[in-house]
C-alpha cells in the first residue's frame, strides 16, 4: 500500500441510492416523483475516507464489496475522489451492501439497508502491516458488523496505539440490544470515540449527552464526542468538558454528515489543533455536508473549510 498514507478507514461500504426531498411517503401502489436520485458510495468508511482527501489528507480504505457492479462503482467512485482503494475486499457470492435513503421534506431521512459484503468484514482483513506509517486509525460502523469481534478489534487498536498511531471508533446500532459487552474491552483501546446521541442512549439507556460522554469516558476511551445534531455536541476528556453549537447553513440532507464531522475532527488532529480547534473543524465540516443530496457531494475542500472558518466562529462553552 502506497506508504504516504496518513489515515487508514475500515468498515462499512456502501452503494446508496439517495433521492432528492419528496412531498411525502409513497402510500401503498402510489408513485412519488423526486426531483433526481443519487447512486454514490457511502458507509462510514468509505463517507469519512473521501471527506479526509477533501481536506488533503490522504486516506485509504479497508473493507469488503461484493464482486458485482454495484462494488465495482463504489470502487470507482472512491478512486476518483483520490482515495486508495488497494484494501478494498471482494467477497465472491455475496452482493456489495447498499442502502436506500429517503428524504421527505420538514422530516429525518429515512434507511433500507442490506449488511451484504459488510457483514464477512473481520479483524483478520485488517494486516497488521497496513498500519506502517499511518497516523490514525478509524473504524467506522462498528457494531454493523458481526463479523469484526471486540477481541480482535481491541488488538488491532492496542497494536497501533504501540505504533504511536491515535485510534479513533465509531459506531453503528441496527436495533436495540445489549452493546456494553461488545465495548468493555475495547474502549480503553480508543483514543477519540464519536458516537451520536441516540446510539449512545441505546448502549447506555441514559438520554442525557452529557452523562453519557462522562460514562464512556469512565469506560475507558480517552476522549468522547457526543454529536446531537441540531443541539451540536459533547466532549469530554481528562483535561476539559466541553459543549459546541452548531453553524447555521440550509438543510437538505443529512447523510453522512456524521462521517463528515468525524473527518473533520481526524483532521484537526493531524493538523495539531486542540479540542476546540477539533471541533470547530468537525462542526464545520459536518454542516457542509447537510447541503445537498448524497454522502460527500457537498463537504468543503480544505481551501472552503479554511474560508469558511475565517468567516464563521462556533460557540463552544465549557461545562
Amino acid at each position: 500500500m502506497n506508504s504516504n498514507i496518513e489515515v487508514l478507514c475500515v468498515g462499512i461500504i456502501v452503494a446508496d441510492h439517495v433521492c432528492t426531498p419528496i412531498n411525502h411517503l409513497p402510500r401503498a401502489g402510489e408513485l412519488v416523483l423526486a426531483d433526481s436520485m443519487l447512486l454514490t458510495s457511502g458507509g462510514c468508511a468509505a463517507n469519512t475516507a473521501v471527506d479526509l482527501s477533501k481536506m488533503e489528507v490522504r486516506a485509504s480504505v479497508v473493507g469488503r464489496v461484493g464482486n458485482d457492479l454495484f462494488g465495482k462503482v463504489v470502487r470507482e467512485i472512491l478512486l476518483s475522489a483520490n482515495v486508495n482503494t488497494e484494501s478494498i475486499l471482494e467477497t465472491p457470492g455475496i452482493e456489495t451492501s447498499q442502502t436506500m435513503i429517503i428524504n421527505v421534506k420538514g422530516e429525518d431521512r429515512r434507511f433500507v439497508h442490506t449488511f451484504g459484503a459488510n457483514a464477512h468484514l473481520t479483524a483478520n482483513d485488517i494486516s497488521h502491516a497496513l498500519l506502517d506509517g499511518i497516523k490514525v486509525l478509524y473504524v467506522g460502523g462498528y457494531l454493523l458488523m458481526p463479523g469484526l469481534e471486540q477481541s480482535g478489534l481491541s488488538k488491532l487498536f492496542r497494536t497501533a496505539q504501540d505504533k504511536g498511531i491515535i485510534t479513533v471508533l465509531d459506531v453503528g446500532i441496527p436495533y436495540p440490544g445489549e452493546y456494553i459487552s461488545k465495548l468493555n474491552l475495547l474502549l480503553p483501546w480508543v483514543d477519540v470515540f464519536l458516537p451520536n446521541e441516540d446510539e449512545a442512549a441505546i448502549i447506555l439507556s441514559t438520554t442525557e449527552p452529557c452523562r453519557q460522554a462522562q460514562e464512556f469516558h469512565q469506560m475507558g476511551a480517552k476522549t468522547v464526542v457526543i454529536t446531537c445534531g441540531k443541539q451540536g455536541a459533547v466532549l469530554v476528556n481528562k483535561h476539559v468538558r466541553l459543549k459546541s453549537g452548531i453553524y447555521q447553513v440550509e438543510y437538505v440532507d443529512g447523510s453522512g454528515s456524521g462521517d463528515a464531522f468525524d473527518a473533520g475532527y481526524i483532521t484537526g488532529m493531524i493538523e495539531g489543533l486542540d479540542e476546540r480547534g477539533c471541533l470547530s473543524l468537525a462542526s464545520a465540516l459536518g454542516a457542509s455536508c447537510v447541503r445537498a443530496v448524497g454522502t460527500t457531494s457537498s463537504v468543503f475542500t480544505k481551501n472552503e473549510c479554511q474560508i469558511f472558518l475565517r468567516h464563521n466562529q462556533l460557540n463552544i462553552t465549557e461545562w
